[in-house]
């Protein structure tokens, strides 16, 4: 894939000794909330990309330390991975098979939107039709019951689909595709995996047992 663009799509899990400056190096590094990735994985940080419903987005938008972390403060983009339409719909059928959830659609993108354009960051919401057409193909990877997929997951099938253009680079590292019970962590390795194979896109290193997802 020479001649493009390295796009580096950096989880929060385990990264290597040493993976930091093949990270920095790259043209585009996208990181995930709170950007747990940051140091072993290097410090470049173009675009953060956040999980804006429920206690994570709470969580970021509350307190400011957040808002004042060397790698959001770097950032150029923040991205919203979650459409608030959608989770809202989502909200009664939860309420009923995970009433635990209570405040898992809760829409915090509005606060999101208001950060970056008050600090002059580009601001985008992943479209929905990447969700939906993600949880139609994990149908193919015989997915245990989930909620959602991953935030890590719908920033790669958004990369894919929307950004990387012909003779981009897709690079994936800190993904263990292990974490939230409520994510099909198992059909997601194997979805990545049938990316990798078809040559969509790369992981840097191989995969650690121990990593945690996006």
């Amino acid at each position: 894939m020479s001649g493009g663009r390295i796009i580096m799509i950096v989880g929060n899990g385990e990264v290597p000794d040493g993976a930091g400056a093949v990270i920095d190096a790259a043209d585009i590094v996208v990181r995930f909330n709170d950007c747990r990735s940051v140091g072993p994985g290097g410090r470049k940080t173009n675009i953060v990309a956040v999980c804006n419903t429920g206690r994570p987005g709470l969580s970021m938008l509350g307190g400011g330390r957040w808002k004042t972390s060397a790698a959001v403060r770097q950032a150029r983009e923040i991205w919203c991975v979650r459409s608030g339409a959608k989770f809202a719909a989502m909200r009664a059928g939860l309420a009923e098979t995970n009433p635990d959830l209570d405040d898992f659609c809760d829409d915090y993108t509005i606060g999101f939107e208001s950060f970056s354009r008050s600090t002059n960051r580009g601001f985008r919401v992943v479209p929905v039709a990447v969700h939906d057409q993600l949880d139609h193909d994990l149908g193919g990877f015989s997915p245990d019951p989930y909620v959602v997929p991953s935030s890590g997951l719908i920033v790669i099938a958004d990369i894919l689909s929307n950004i990387a253009m012909a003779g981009d680079d897709v690079v994936v590292a800190g993904f263990g595709h292990v974490g939230w019970q409520w994510h099909p962590f198992a059909a997601e390795r194997r979805y990545v995996d049938a990316l990798a194979a078809s040559g969509r896109l790369r992981r840097l290193h191989p995969l650690s047992s121990s990593s945690q997802g996006a």
